[in-house]
C-alpha cells in the first residue's frame, strides 16, 4: 500500500482517514488475507508499538466476529434450508431419516442419531442414525432415567460430554455401554426434540475422538432440533388426521355399503314375504334372492334333491359331495350360514332350511359379485326361514291330500268290513277306479328314512295307485298285477328318488275285489317282518313265494332267527370252526325228500359220502332229527338259512317250496 499523500495524513499522534478505512475493510473480510497486513499497515501511520499492537488486537477481534457472524449467517441459511425441506416431507420415517443426515451434514460430527421417546414405557429407542456402523448401536434402547439421554429428556435441556467414558453424574448400564464402545463414541451431545409441551426425543451428535463442544455448536444444533420438532410434530398430526380421515372415509364407506345392503335385505325380505302370500314357491326364492345377491342359488330338498334354482339347472339333479353334506350339518347345529370346504360345483356357502329341528332342506350360494357380509348371510339365513314356511305350507297342503289318501288306503286294508262301505264311492271322488287297486305292496326301511321313502312312495303310487303308512308301514295299493314286478317297480322308483339303499319291498298276490286288499296286506306285512328278522334289508320279493314261512311265524317274527339257531344251529357252527360244508349236504338232502342216494347224485358225490356227512348231523342234532317232527322242523330251518342266504346274496339260490 502506498504513503499517504499529505492531505490524507492524520494529524500528529492520530491515524489518517485512508488507514481507517483500509483497516475496517480487513475487519469487514473475517479472515485477512495476509497475517502481516494490519502490523504493515500501521507501520506507515508511525503509531507507538503499545497502540499498534493494541489497534492489531482489536481489528483481529473484529475479524473473528465478523467471521463467527459470517458462520452463523451460513448456519441459519442452512437451518431454514432444512426446517423448509422438511416442512415439505409428510411421511414420518422419511422425515426421521432426512431429519438425522441434515443434522449431521449440519454438525458436522461422526454420528448424528435420534432417539425417540415413548411416553408410555418412558423408553427411548434409537430410530434413525447416520455414520453409524455398529448393528448393536443403531438397535439401541435406553431404559428410563438412565444415560445421557434420559438427563436430556428430564431436564428438557441440551447435555454434552467431552468424554462419555468419564460421564460420572448419570446411571449407566453395561448393555448401553456396550453398544457406545462398540460404535467408539467418545464426545456426545444431545439436544431435546419439544413440541407443544412434550418431549418426542432426543437429536444427539457424536464424535469418535474427545472434543468439547462449544456454546455455537450446542446452540446450532439445539435451534436446528427446536425447528425440526414443530415439523416433526406437524408431520404426525398430519398424519393423523390423514388417519382419522381415511378412518372416517372407511367407515362412512362401511355404512354406505351397510346401508346399502340393508335396503337389499329389505327388498329381499319384502320380495319373499310377498310370495309366501300369494303362494309361492322355492322358485320364486331362489330367484328373487339370485337377482338380489347376483349369485347363482339353488334350493336342495332334505334328500338332497334340487327343488329350484336362479338359474337352468334341473330340478332332476342330485347335489350331494361331501363338502356340501358336511356343511349343511354344520349349519343344522348353528342355523347359521356354513362356508363349504373345499368350494363345490361352483358353491362356497350353504345354509340348512330347518322347521324346529327338522331338516327339511338347504340353499346353496354360488359366486357373484355381491360379497357376503353380515346383512348378506343374515338375508341368506332369512330366505332359508321363508323357505322352510313355504315348504310346510305345502307340505301342509300336501299332508291334507295325502291325510284324506291314507285315510281312504287305512280303510281299504283294514280288516273292519264296515269301513269298506263307501269306499268304491270315496275313491271315485278322488278319481281312482276301485278295479284298478289290486296289488297290496309294503316296504321296510330304517325309522330315519321312512319320512322320505314315505314322500317317494306317494310320487310312485300316484295318479291311479294310493300311498301312505299303515301300522308303521309304508304302504302301497298299485293297479300291476304281477307281484315280483310291482315290488321290483316300487323298490326301484323310491331307491332313484331317495338314495337309499336299505329298501324291503314286499307284494301280495293280487286281490279280486276290495275286500281282499285287507287280507293281502296282512301277508306282506308279515312276510316283510319275517324277512327282517332273518337279516334281509334290500330286497323285492312276492309274499305268496314265502307263505308258509310267514303262517307259520307271523305271530312273533323275531323268534324266526331263534328257530333256525337252535334247529340246525350246532351243524352251521360245526362248519364255521372246520371249515366243512355239511350244512350244504342238509340242505340238499331236504330237497332230496331225504333221499341219500338222490342227494348223492344231485351234488356229484358217492352215497356213501353222504351218509357219512349225514352220520355227523346225526351226531350234531341227535338220533332222533330223521323222524317226523324233528324232521320237518329241521327243513324248515333248513328252507328258511337258504331263503334268508338267497336274497341276502351269500349262496345261491335254492328251490323253493
Amino acid at each position: 500500500m502506498g504513503a499517504p499523500q499529505e492531505s490524507e495524513r492524520a494529524p500528529r499522534g492520530g491515524v489518517s482517514v485512508s488507514a481507517v478505512l483500509a483497516l475496517l475493510d480487513l475487519a469487514a473480510k473475517g479472515r485477512p488475507d495476509e497475517p502481516d497486513a494490519v502490523p504493515d499497515l500501521l507501520l506507515t501511520e508511525h503509531l507507538d508499538t503499545a497502540t499498534a499492537a493494541q489497534v492489531g488486537r482489536r481489528v483481529r477481534e473484529l475479524q473473528g466476529a465478523v467471521a463467527r457472524l459470517h458462520r452463523r449467517g451460513q448456519e441459519l441459511a442452512a437451518l431454514f434450508s432444512s426446517a423448509r425441506e422438511l416442512a415439505e416431507l409428510h411421511d414420518v420415517d422419511l422425515l426421521i431419516t432426512r431429519l438425522v443426515r441434515r443434522a449431521h451434514d449440519l454438525a458436522g460430527t461422526d454420528v448424528t442419531y435420534l432417539s425417540e421417546f415413548d411416553e408410555t414405557t418412558r423408553e427411548l429407542r434409537v430410530r434413525s442414525t447416520a455414520g453409524a456402523v455398529a448393528p448393536s448401536f443403531q438397535k439401541l434402547r435406553v431404559p428410563p432415567h438412565i444415560g445421557l439421554a434420559s438427563k436430556v429428556v428430564e431436564s428438557r435441556a441440551p447435555q454434552w460430554t467431552s468424554r462419555y467414558e468419564q460421564l460420572r453424574d448419570v446411571p449407566h448400564t453395561e448393555s448401553i455401554d456396550n453398544a457406545v464402545r462398540a460404535e467408539g463414541l467418545v464426545s456426545l451431545v444431545g439436544v431435546p426434540l419439544i413440541a407443544g409441551g412434550r418431549v418426542l426425543g432426543v437429536l444427539f451428535a457424536a464424535n469418535r475422538t474427545e472434543h468439547a463442544f462449544t456454546p455455537e455448536e450446542v446452540s446450532l444444533l439445539s435451534a436446528f432440533a427446536d425447528n425440526v420438532a414443530v415439523v416433526l410434530q406437524s408431520a404426525r398430526l398430519l398424519t393423523q388426521a390423514r388417519d382419522a380421515a381415511a378412518e372416517t372415509q372407511r367407515a362412512y364407506d362401511a355404512l354406505a355399503d351397510h346401508v346399502e345392503a340393508m335396503e337389499r335385505a329389505s327388498r329381499v325380505h319384502e320380495e319373499l314375504t310377498a310370495a309366501v302370500l300369494r303362494g309361492g314357491g322355492a322358485a320364486d326364492v331362489a330367484r328373487t334372492l339370485g337377482a338380489a345377491l347376483e349369485r347363482p342359488v339353488v334350493i336342495l330338498d332334505d334328500a338332497y334333491a334340487v327343488l329350484a334354482s336362479s338359474d337352468d339347472r334341473s330340478t332332476a339333479s342330485v347335489i350331494d359331495p361331501p363338502a356340501v353334506r358336511e356343511a349343511i350339518t354344520d349349519s343344522l347345529r348353528s342355523g347359521r350360514c356354513t362356508p363349504l370346504n373345499p368350494p363345490t360345483d361352483g358353491f362356497h356357502t350353504a345354509v340348512a332350511v330347518l322347521a324346529g329341528e327338522m331338516m327339511l332342506g338347504g340353499l346353496l350360494i354360488g359366486d357373484g359379485t355381491v360379497e357376503l357380509g353380515a346383512v348378506e348371510q343374515r338375508t341368506i339365513e332369512r330366505a332359508a326361514q321363508i323357505t322352510a314356511l313355504l315348504t310346510l305350507k305345502q307340505d301342509a297342503v300336501r299332508y291334507a291330500e295325502d291325510h284324506v289318501r291314507g285315510e281312504l288306503l287305512g280303510d281299504l286294508v283294514s280288516p273292519d268290513v264296515r269301513r269298506h262301505a263307501s269306499l268304491p264311492a270315496r275313491l271315485r271322488a278322488r278319481r281312482l277306479r276301485p278295479e284298478d287297486l289290486r296289488t297290496v305292496v309294503t316296504t321296510v326301511v330304517a325309522p330315519e328314512q321312512r319320512r322320505a321313502v314315505l314322500r317317494a312312495a306317494l310320487t310312485v303310487a300316484a295318479p291311479s295307485g294310493l300311498a301312505g303308512e299303515v301300522d308303521g308301514v309304508v304302504t302301497l295299493v298299485v293297479p300291476d298285477g304281477d307281484p315280483q314286478r310291482a315290488a321290483t317297480t316300487v323298490r326301484d322308483r323310491v331307491c332313484a328318488a331317495t338314495g337309499v339303499g336299505q329298501v324291503l319291498t314286499v307284494a301280495a298276490s293280487p286281490a279280486e275285489s276290495i275286500g281282499e286288499l285287507s287280507g293281502r296286506f296282512a301277508t306282506a306285512r308279515d312276510c316283510g317282518r319275517v324277512l327282517t328278522a332273518l337279516g334281509v334289508e334290500a330286497a323285492a320279493v312276492a309274499a305268496d313265494a314265502y307263505l308258509p314261512y310267514t303262517t307259520l311265524f307271523a305271530h312273533d317274527p323275531t323268534s324266526v332267527r331263534q328257530f333256525v339257531d337252535r334247529t340246525i344251529g350246532p351243524v352251521r357252527r360245526w362248519d364255521a370252526e372246520r371249515g366243512t360244508d355239511l350244512l350244504t349236504t342238509l340242505h340238499r338232502f331236504v330237497d332230496c325228500n331225504a333221499s341219500p342216494a338222490r342227494t348223492a347224485r344231485l351234488m356229484g358225490v358217492h352215497t356213501n359220502t353222504v351218509l357219512q356227512r349225514l352220520d355227523r348231523v346225526t351226531q350234531l342234532l341227535g338220533g332222533a332229527w330223521r323222524e317226523p317232527e324233528p324232521f320237518f322242523r329241521v327243513s324248515v330251518a333248513v328252507r328258511l338259512h337258504a331263503l334268508s342266504e338267497t336274497l341276502l346274496g351269500s349262496s345261491p339260490p335254492l328251490r323253493r317250496p
